[in-house]
């Protein structure tokens, strides 16, 4: 399985330090495009991971995107969103 449960994951999301407390938090989220058509299929990722921020009394200060192909078998682009969040 490994690989290929890598490779069907929709979405992953991962912190810069991981630290508690800080003033600013930056996380990268990465979101699998839909394998027919446009857009991502799985926005609900990223919207866990600013709701998660919200209620710990940070708010959305930026966000970035980076959007890569992937010519693999199993298809579908990523983007890769980068998020920094401020403590309130």
């Amino acid at each position: 399985m490994g690989m290929f449960s890598e490779a069907n994951k929709e979405s992953t999301y991962s912190s810069a330090s991981g630290q508690e407390g800080l003033a600013y938090v930056v996380l990268q989220v990465t979101l699998k495009e839909k394998l027919i058509g446009t857009g991502s299929g799985n926005l609900t990722a990223l919207e866990e991971v600013i709701n998660e921020q919200a209620a710990k009394g940070y708010r959305l200060h930026t966000i970035t995107t980076a959007s890569a192909s992937s010519g693999g078998l199993m298809g579908g682009d990523r983007i890769q969103a980068t998020l920094v969040f401020e403590k309130l």
